[in-house]
């Protein structure tokens, strides 16, 4: 899969003599006209592609459908679709490893317009997770808002605005 960047976040000076975690992910894309599929997230004000960490010897595709469903409530995933991977290096806070090396599958899909009933994860409910089909243009605007003015912004907001500003680029 294309590597689409490769993102430092700012406390990662380097990676010399660092203990690193490396994370495998995907992230979802689900388009119908000019919306897509996001997950807005009241605790950090933003909006994120579905997706989340593979579980160990999980199947990529099988993994991204699973996140996607659960987040979601999606239905009739069809026409997967390779459209590249976001690697990044960022901090991490428990004492076992001193960075998180995250590498994100993203894949293009088709789903029903109607979705089901998600299955949050509890932090996820507690974070105010909620699906939504969404104006990729006011998803990104929303986004790049909380990024100049918001403290709440979490370390994902600019993975997930490069992923959508892609994805709105492929659109035209």
């Amino acid at each position: 899969m294309k590597n689409l960047k490769t993102h430092y976040h700012p406390e990662v000076k380097t990676l010399e003599n660092k203990s690193i975690f490396t994370r495998l992910a995907t992230r979802s894309i689900a388009i119908q006209g000019t919306n897509i599929l996001l997950l807005y997230t009241e605790r950090y004000e933003d909006y994120s592609l579905p997706g989340g960490g593979l579980d160990i010897e999980e199947d990529k595709i099988e993994g991204m459908m699973r996140e996607l469903s659960e987040e979601t409530g999606a239905k009739n995933i069809r026409n997967i679709k390779p459209f590249g991977a976001y690697e990044e290096y960022r901090p991490w806070y428990k004492p076992d490893f001193d960075v998180q090396h995250m590498i994100s599958y993203c894949y293009t899909c088709d789903i029903s317009k109607d979705l089901g009933e998600s299955k949050m994860e509890q932090y996820e409910t507690n974070n105010g997770m909620k699906a939504k089909w969404m104006n990729i243009h006011e998803a990104i605007e929303h986004n790049k808002n909380t990024m100049a003015t918001s403290d709440k912004k979490g370390m994902s907001i600019e993975r997930e605005t490069f992923l959508l500003e892609l994805i709105a680029e492929s659109m035209s």
